[in-house]
C-alpha cells in the first residue's frame, strides 16, 4: 500500500490525483505546515529538502512531486496514464511534465514565495513577484496555444498524468491577473479534468471543498 505525505493544496496534489485515478489504495499522512512540521526530525528522515510530498512504496521512499507522478504512471501501465514507452507521444509526455515542473511550476513557487528571494526588501520583493508572474504568464501562453493546436488535453483526446499536474498548478495561480482560466482552451481542458470523480476525491479527501481551479 502506498503512503503519501501531503497537506492540503500542496504539490502532492498531482499524485494524489494520479493515485485516485488509477484506483490505488493507499494511506495518507498530513504534514502539518501550519506547525512546520516539514521541517521535523522525523519527516526530514523521510525527505531531506523538508517539503512536501513525500511517497512510500515499501521499501521505496520519493520525493518531488513530478518524480513520484512518473513512477505511479510507470508502476501502473494498465492505468493508461502516460503513453507506452519508446513512442514519439511517451516523449512528448516527458516533455510536458518536464516544462510543467521546471517551468511553470518554478515560477509560480517564485511568485508566490519572493520573499525567499529577496528577504525583506520589499521593493525587490515586488519586482521578483512580477517578474516572476510575467513569465509564468508567458508559459501559461505556451500552453493555451498547444492545446488550441492539439487539445483539448495536452495528448489530444487521451488523459495523461500531465492534465491533473496542470489541474494543481491552475489552482495555485488563481490568484495572478490572468489566471489559466482567462485562456479558454485552458479552461475547456480544467473543466474536463476537474468533472472526474477522482479529481473531486483527492481534494476531498484533502479537505478542500470549495472550487478547485
Amino acid at each position: 500500500m502506498y503512503q503519501l505525505h501531503y497537506f492540503p493544496s500542496n504539490a502532492n496534489a498531482a499524485p494524489h490525483m494520479v493515485l485516485e485515478e488509477l484506483g490505488q489504495t493507499y494511506d495518507l499522512v498530513l504534514v502539518d505546515r501550519a506547525t512546520n512540521a516539514q521541517k521535523s526530525k522525523d519527516y526530514l528522515k523521510i525527505n531531506p529538502n523538508g517539503r512536501i510530498p513525500a511517497l512510500i512504496d515499501g521499501d521505496l521512499v520519493m520525493f518531488e512531486a513530478a518524480a513520484i507522478v512518473l513512477h505511479l504512471v510507470d508502476r501502473h501501465p494498465e492505468g493508461g496514464l502516460a503513453p507506452k514507452l519508446g513512442t514519439p507521444e511517451r516523449a512528448k509526455f516527458y516533455q510536458w511534465m518536464a516544462f510543467l515542473t521546471n517551468s511553470l511550476q518554478e515560477e509560480l513557487m517564485i511568485w508566490q514565495y519572493p520573499d525567499r528571494l529577496t528577504g525583506t526588501d520589499a521593493a525587490a520583493t515586488e519586482v521578483v513577484r512580477s517578474g516572476a508572474e510575467k513569465r509564468a504568464g508567458a508559459y501559461l501562453d505556451v500552453i493555451e496555444q498547444h492545446l488550441k493546436a492539439n487539445g483539448p488535453l495536452f495528448l489530444g483526446d487521451t488523459l495523461s498524468a500531465a492534465d491533473f499536474y496542470l489541474v494543481m498548478l491552475a489552482r495555485w495561480a488563481r490568484p495572478m491577473a490572468m489566471p489559466p482560466r482567462s485562456r479558454p482552451n485552458i479552461a475547456r481542458l480544467l473543466d474536463k479534468v476537474t468533472a472526474l470523480p477522482a479529481v473531486r476525491r483527492a481534494y476531498e479527501r484533502e479537505g478542500v471543498t470549495e472550487e478547485i481551479c
